[in-house]
């Protein structure tokens, strides 16, 4: 929701080309938005508690710890305590924002922090590279905050293929958003003055003992596994030195009858992964015996950052498959070009804004083992094309289905 809400500001920006007489600087009532978005997730937090309660589930709030390996003991928001015991214990705690060491990093706040913005910010720092530092800096960049990112290496995304890194931070950089690359960090945040928007005034000292003033600072350096209170070692349950829990290719912990799963596990922390293991996990602890053996493959699962634009991304890197395969087993078919809806625009602008495919292909068969594309409605698009690679699909699959015209999607099967 916060995502459209900036995009209709870019929406804004180009209906001026297609003929609109629209003033250069609408007025955003954010907080009227804000609203409207926690009363959408109250309906929605709504609906699944009531469904829960259909299905004669029990919903306990509370603060849970091990006694032992099947045996809990929650804290109830009156302090009081309950005990629990199951054959079959889940572990889905999920994680938490990580906030950096730095004196007066407090004063900042984290993607929890972001949602509860009540009035826009005029100036804004993002530390951070990944995808929840690139998303809300997006955000905020597209709806006329002036933003600063600073990242630890000369591009963003890391993880991510060459080509989606090196385009998405030229085209951030192209709409304004500074970035401050091979940043040394921060040692110092300083709260000038308190308050909400505009009225907020911190000032960050950097290592390198430049300082900048800025009314809202994001902290958004990883996120960390929520097991401090969980207790684990009476359960004899192993955790990497992270403090992800470790499982097998079941959602096994090394204590029997405990699972776990989701962001707390470090393996592909993405919601609908979670939903999948849990579906799968439940099909084989109590479904038929068909399901004995269900389980979820962490392989080619499609994942979308909701970036400006969005990228969209499934498979292997470049970098992962001459690895994998060797660089002589490996075709690269790329194209970049400017979507339709930018061709009323100048050309300076249709330059700031590209649509950029890559497919990468393995073996004589030319299998499809990586994709990466970045562009208007390529999040829709990639659901799809994932289908697609799970089936595994080689690029005269890709050839032989015909194109739709005109769309950008067209691209990816019609690639030389």
């Amino acid at each position: 929701m916060t995502w459209n809400f900036a995009s209709i500001n870019e929406n804004l920006h180009a209906a001026k080309h297609y003929g609109y007489d629209v003033d250069t600087n609408v007025a955003k009532n954010y907080r009227h938005f804000k609203d409207l978005r926690d009363a959408t997730v109250e309906r929605l937090n709504g609906i699944y508690e009531r469904n829960w309660g259909k299905e004669g589930i029990d919903l306990v709030h509370g603060r849970a710890t091990f006694v032992d390996g099947r045996v809990i003991d929650v804290t109830l928001e009156d302090g009081s305590k309950a005990r629990y015991t199951a054959p079959h214990i889940l572990i889905a705690v999920g994680g938490r924002p990580a906030v950096p060491d730095v004196k007066g990093a407090e004063h900042g706040i984290t993607s929890d922090g972001f949602f509860e913005i009540e009035e826009l910010p005029p100036k804004i720092a993002v530390v951070g590279a990944g995808y929840i530092a690139v998303e809300l800096a997006g955000v905020m960049g597209a709806v006329g905050v002036e933003t600063h990112m600073f990242i630890r290496g000369q591009e963003f995304l890391r993880k991510f293929d060459p080509m989606i890194q090196k385009t998405m931070t030229e085209r951030y950089e192209s709409t304004g958003i500074h970035i401050h690359k091979q940043h040394s960090g921060f040692k110092e945040v300083q709260l000038l003055r308190d308050g909400k928007g505009k009225d907020k005034l911190l000032k960050l000292i950097s290592h390198d003992g430049s300082e900048m003033e800025v009314n809202e600072l994001l902290w958004a350096v990883g996120r960390l596994p929520e097991i401090e209170d969980l207790n684990l070692p009476t359960t004899g349950i192993q955790a990497t030195e992270s403090g992800h829990i470790v499982v097998d290719d079941y959602q096994n912990t090394s204590a029997k009858g405990v699972y776990a799963l989701g962001d707390v596990t470090g393996r592909a922390e993405l919601t609908p992964v979670a939903i999948a293991a849990g579906r799968l996990l439940s099909n084989r602890l109590f479904g038929p015996s068909e399901h004995s053996d269900d389980k979820l493959s962490y392989e080619n699962i499609p994942s979308v950052v909701f970036s400006h634009p969005e990228v969209g991304t499934i498979g292997l890197t470049e970098p992962e498959a001459r690895e994998r395969y060797g660089d002589e087993n490996i075709k690269i078919y790329h194209t970049r070009f400017t979507a339709m809806y930018y061709s009323v625009f100048p050309a300076e602008e249709k330059a700031k804004n590209p649509t950029e495919f890559k497919l990468v292909c393995a073996g004589p068969e030319e299998k499809v083992v990586g994709l990466h594309i970045l562009g208007l409605g390529v999040g829709e698009m990639l659901q799809g094309f994932g289908v697609a690679m799970k089936m595994g699909a080689t690029k005269a699959d890709f050839d032989s289905c015909v194109a739709i015209h005109p769309t950008s999607a067209e691209e990816l099967v019609t690639l030389r």
